[in-house]
């Protein structure tokens, strides 16, 4: 099991200073990742537990460049956005941003992307928030970007996106390629799908973040991407807090045998992420 610390890109967050430290933090305390929200717009208008924690601030980082940052603060511990709606960006952009990052950190990148929420994020500048829409134009993205990062020449026509014999160099340092998470709500197979094809599944709760998806789902879960994905090496992730002692609640060593390989520690104030990450990586007790 790996251990990384999960927090915000908004309120206090917002200030990439707080991030950078936060990281040195984790990495000297032993953790293995450090993964940030990559949210447009602030959530607190969606979600009580976030509004109760970061208030109504509309501030806001962005998350590649605050990770830039991450990079080169540290030296060892993998880091990522989780997750990035990338149906609202350029796929010859986000491969070249994201390359650039791989290799200024020699490498720790990883890239939790999905199909982003709430609708505002996409509405409020005009783009078609459909979900299946949306789906698409993932699959067609990541598609199209894992081609352009082999640094061939890509000849690409879809329904959204299109490369016209164009090769972007230099490819990242990370192959086949830098690692791919889908993030999605846990309950749905369609993600499960989808993240079969790639590198990782981060399944968030539909009470996130103050519920942690129960053994049972991860049992369905495992069973699903066994089913359809290749023996290649894949990464299951489960988000939540290990503060209880409840004998009721499944240890981290039952959710390992389904397959889960990580797990992410969040917090929503700077406080209670100082207080986590310096009591490190936690033991394998019942998560919360």
């Amino acid at each position: 099991m790996r251990h990384g610390i999960y927090l915000p890109n908004q309120g206090p967050f917002a200030d990439p200073a707080v991030l950078v430290e936060l990281a040195r933090l984790a990495e000297a305390a032993g953790w293995d990742g450090f993964f940030i929200w990559d949210e447009l717009l602030p959530l607190h208008g969606h979600s009580e537990a976030v509004a109760a924690t970061l208030g109504d601030s509309d501030d806001a980082a962005d998350a590649m460049v605050a990770l830039t940052a991450v990079a080169t603060a540290t030296e060892r511990i993998r880091f990522g956005t989780l997750v990035t709606a990338v149906a609202r960006l350029r796929p010859e952009a986000f491969a070249r941003q994201a390359a650039t990052l791989d290799r200024l950190s020699g490498g720790r990148l990883i890239l939790g992307v999905g199909l982003g929420h709430p609708d505002d994020q996409f509405t409020a500048f005009g783009i078609d928030a459909d979900l299946k829409t949306r789906a698409a134009m993932v699959d067609e993205f990541l598609d199209l970007v894992t081609r352009l990062w082999t640094g061939e020449r890509v000849d690409f026509e879809g329904n959204f996106y299109n490369c016209l014999g164009t090769a972007l160099r230099p490819t990242p340092v990370q192959q086949p390629r830098i690692p791919i998470w889908i993030g999605a709500g846990g309950s749905y197979r369609a993600p499960r799908r989808r993240a079969a094809r790639w590198d990782g599944f981060a399944p968030a709760s539909e009470q996130w973040p103050t519920v942690v998806i129960p053994l049972e789902t991860y049992a369905a879960i495992g069973a699903d991407l066994q089913a359809t994905r290749s023996a290649r090496p894949f990464d299951l992730v489960l988000i939540g807090n290990t503060d209880a002692t409840e004998p009721t609640q499944p240890s981290l060593r039952q959710y390992e045998r389904y397959g889960v390989n990580w797990l992410l520690t969040q917090a929503l104030t700077v406080a209670d992420a100082q207080t986590r990450i310096r009591l490190g990586p936690p033991p394998p007790g019942p998560p919360r």
